[in-house]
């Protein structure tokens, strides 16, 4: 799934070819696509239809085009890409993807926006916006290191009451939102830190060390346009992201550590896979779900 960086891309894409453009036509493809919105196809097509794009936002993995029209707070079309969703921009004669469900087009006959998703798991809805400017259908998603107004401290306190393991607070969108899996692995190799270690049994001085490193991390994936583990991410123009060369632990079973030669291991981990390195990240003594 697309975390934080990869997002990131794709909205820097939307900023740069969507925003400033009238929606002219819409076109869904399958129910699927806006199973989010209740109110059906229909009726999100007839809320975009003429409406500008006046920005693109993103908070951890959502992402939103801020509409134009609206008095208050305003209105956003909301967008969560999924397992393997993409936002890409094509020419209009240029072929339908096998997988498109949406199609948008704008009122100066550019290239259109379309939404392709071969899994299907990702989708899109209208949403109101609160005050501060985010949807409110997500408005429970925590602030990401990438916001102006991230709260280190606060999220370091909140952490250090959570008698869980590290990386599951990591990956509480509640707590800090657009570390996924990846990331995750990657701030606790930097860190020396095992997943399984419980949060509360770290010093709020190791925790910072987490939390900066996974924001570093980040920093430098989107310097590199994402990860791309297979053709599934993609920015707006179909250009696939480098990072995966740089990793440390996700992915990399077998291989060598780039600190201390132990080979990397892969341990499951809430329905999915964890990598670490047996010395750099000794195991706790007790496995904590």
């Amino acid at each position: 799934m697309p975390e934080l960086p990869e997002v990131e891309v794709v909205r820097r894409g939307l900023e740069d070819h969507v925003v400033g453009r009238r929606i002219t036509g819409v076109e869904f493809f399958g129910s699927r696509v806006v199973r989010r919105h209740l109110p059906g196809a229909p009726d999100l097509a007839a809320r975009l239809v003429g409406r500008r794009v006046d920005a693109a936002r993103r908070r951890g993995k959502y992402l939103w085009l801020v509409l134009s029209g609206d008095d208050g707070p305003g209105s956003a079309l909301l967008m969560h890409l999924g397992m393997s969703g993409q936002l890409l921009v094509e020419a209009p004669d240029a072929p339908d993807e096998k997988h498109l469900h949406a199609r948008f087009g704008f009122d100066d006959d550019g290239p259109e926006l379309r939404f392709v998703d071969q899994r299907t798991f990702g989708g899109m809805a209208f949403s109101e916006l609160t005050p501060g400017g985010i949807p409110e259908t997500v408005s429970h998603i925590a602030p990401d290191p990438l916001e102006e107004d991230w709260d280190e401290e606060l999220v370091v306190a909140r952490m250090k009451a959570r008698d869980s393991a590290v990386k599951r607070a990591l990956l509480d969108q509640s707590l800090v939102s657009g570390i996924g899996n990846i990331y995750a692995d990657e701030a606790l190799w930097r860190a020396s830190v095992h997943g399984e270690r419980l949060a509360s049994s770290l010093t709020r001085p190791a925790l910072r060390r987490i939390l900066g490193h996974a924001r570093a991390v980040m920093v430098e994936a989107l310097g590199e346009g994402g990860t791309s583990f297979d053709a599934l991410y993609v920015n707006v123009n179909g250009a696939s992201g480098y990072f995966d060369r740089s990793l440390n632990a996700y992915g990399q079973e077998g291989r060598p550590c780039r600190r201390c030669g132990t080979p990397i291991r892969r341990e499951a981990f809430m329905n999915r896979s964890s990598y670490s390195c047996p010395r750099c990240q000794p195991r706790p003594r007790v496995r904590r779900d």
